[in-house]
């Protein structure tokens, strides 16, 4: 449910009622009629075939891919990283509506708009600055030709709003009428030096460099980087950060590769805005780039609203190396079995925009497609100056490899790594666990699974596949919808978070008894039809050889054991590996 904050909800109500989801999606998404609703491909997850839909009737949106739904105030957050707020006001001003104000603490109200009235004075500001800078651009031979140098078409250019700032101390001084406007000073475009006010004396930031705009996912100015023509120092030049600029969770050409990264369906991470927008230029527009600062965890939560597959692209020197190392760090708590992390090491005379420019777009593809998975990297990371054929060094990598391993959120790859660490480290699977702490794998015995509610002597028949705990808990909850309210939230958020249909399923049940309430089987069975999880449901309440139904205390008793049971069969399935290795 999107958090409704100090606003009253009947305003909220009042709010969604006036305005057209369809109409609000349709900007930022391709939809095209699909029956009763419209469909388009999904915005926060990369796909080919549209998952995507909106539902008039419903004002809802939902991703059948990944999970994604929510009212117009939700796609606004969820999209454009707006907040609640934020998003609020975007949508009463496009109705004709004003933001009761009446809720909030008036010392809170106060400083809330003194700080939009601050942010929007910057971002004019910066906005500004960005025209003068692109109209310089058109003016100068020797910026113009610099870029050309670069391969850089004017087409590109412009895509990325490329200027110049021209070499004068106080060019600005020339595009604002208040050179001393403190929002000059707060946006980081110009630098104040002196104590005493007669002494004091101001200057732009930036002079005689290629200006990079950097904007926000919504596309606003946030802040500049720009690099020298020739020769000097620094390179590049960043932004302070202020008020609507913070480093280490802007990505530089994220608003322009959202449309790419869609199609390609992963994200390009590089070092520089040159190879940013080099790689666009030959065809690669999936690359964004940290600004001057080591991939941030912020970095790795905003690309994951994006995509599910990121991939590193990092210099082979020792310092690309490094940089790589502290990436692993940041994408680590977020890896799940359904996301991918993967890591491109470039040949140490090149970088990308380099490498491009060198070898052509199939090249770098090529690259991108051979790019080391998060497991390979995070064992070299772990056996970096390890001499595995010690015992010495197979504990070194075991201390350096256990806090990465910790990190990684329960499911298949920590279990697949812990075993791939005890092979590596030449230790039995149950001992590692044992020392890594991982109680549930240092038994190591096989045993087997009760499946919840068979009743004594209630076999199966031949030729049916034994059931999963999940399996009785969906059948549970298909015949009995309105058991899932007795859940409490971290069972719900466990059922949701499976994996297969079974969390496309959980997660429908959700959404179904929040717009509809509960409903019988039989109604529940003709909307079934049309979700990919359809089929599965409807045969396992179809069986013949399940128990009879359940009550409260039989669900929650089945949920426990499907945690158990998640836990136990990974075990047993790296247990009957370790034992052939």
């Amino acid at each position: 449910m999107t958090p409704r904050g100090p606003i009253p909800e009947p305003f909220i109500q009042e709010l969604l009622g006036r305005t057209d989801i369809v109409e609000i999606v349709g900007r930022h998404v391709a939809l095209r009629k699909g029956g009763a609703n419209l469909l388009g491909l999904c915005p926060f997850h990369g796909e080919k075939s549209p998952s995507f839909t909106v539902s008039p009737s419903k004002q809802f949106y939902h991703c059948f891919g990944c999970g994604a739904h929510g009212d117009a105030i939700r796609f606004l957050m969820e999209h454009t990283g707006a907040g609640f707020i934020d998003a609020v006001r975007d949508l009463a001003a496009q109705a004709g509506l004003t933001v009761p104000q009446a809720a909030l603490d008036p010392a809170e109200a106060e400083k809330a708009q003194r700080l939009r009235t601050r942010q929007l004075g910057i971002t004019q500001a910066l906005e500004r600055a960005a025209t003068h800078y692109r109209a310089c651009l058109k003016d100068d031979p020797r910026a113009v030709d610099y870029l050309k140098r670069r391969g850089l078409t004017g087409e590109v250019a412009r895509t990325f709003g490329l200027g110049y700032a021209r070499a004068g101390w106080r060019g600005l001084a020339g595009v604002f009428a208040n050179y001393d406007d403190p929002a000059l000073i707060e946006s980081g475009l110009v630098i104040e030096q002196g104590d005493d006010e007669a002494q004091r004396r101001r200057y732009d930031r930036f002079r005689d460099r290629i200006m990079f705009p950097i904007r926000s996912v919504k596309g606003e100015v946030i802040g500049f980087g720009g690099r020298v023509l020739d020769v000097g120092e620094p390179k590049y030049l960043n932004s302070p950060e202020t008020p609507v600029f913070v480093k280490g969770q802007e990505l530089y050409g994220l608003f322009e590769a959202r449309p790419a990264i869609r199609e390609r369906g992963h994200a390009l991470v590089v070092e520089g805005y040159m190879d940013v927008v080099a790689l666009a230029q030959a065809g690669i527009g999936q690359a964004v780039a940290t600004l001057g600062t080591a991939c941030t965890v912020d970095h790795v939560r905003k690309l994951l609203r994006f995509t599910d597959r990121v991939v590193f692209s990092f210099d082979g020197d020792a310092a690309g190396r490094r940089a790589a190392a502290r990436a692993l760090e940041s994408v680590l708590p977020h890896v799940t079995d359904l996301r991918g992390f993967q890591f491109l090491f470039l040949p140490q005379e090149h970088d990308p925009d380099s490498f491009v420019r060198a070898h052509g777009r199939e090249a770098f593809e090529a690259l991108i497609a051979q790019a080391m998975p998060l497991s390979r990297w995070m064992q070299a990371v772990a056996g970096e100056a390890c001499d595995l054929g010690s015992p010495e060094g197979r504990a070194r990598m075991l201390a350096q490899a256990q806090p990465m391993w910790q990190k990684l959120p329960r499911g298949a790859l920590r279990s697949q790594l812990l075993a791939e660490f005890a092979r590596a480290s030449a230790m039995e699977l149950p001992a590692l666990a044992s020392l890594w702490g991982e109680q549930g794998m240092a038994h190591g015995a096989a045993r087997t699974i009760r499946s919840p509610g068979r009743r004594p002597g209630g076999g199966r028949g031949p030729g049916v596949a034994a059931l999963q705990p999940q399996d009785h808990v969906a059948r549970m909850l298909l015949t009995h919808m309105e058991l899932w309210t007795a859940l409490p939230a971290s069972d719900q958020d466990l059922l949701c978070g499976l994996e297969g249909w079974h969390a496309g399923l959980f997660s429908w049940i959700d959404r179904e008894l929040t717009e509809r309430g509960p409903v019988d089987w039989q109604a529940l069975r003709q909307v079934l039809t049309d979700q990919p999880f359809g089929a599965q449901a409807v045969e396992l309440v179809d069986r013949a050889d399940l128990p009879p139904p359940y009550d409260e205390e039989e669900l929650k008793a089945a949920v426990r054991q499907t945690a158990r049971a998640l836990a136990l069969r990974d075990t047993m399935a790296l247990l009957g590996r370790t034992a052939r290795i």
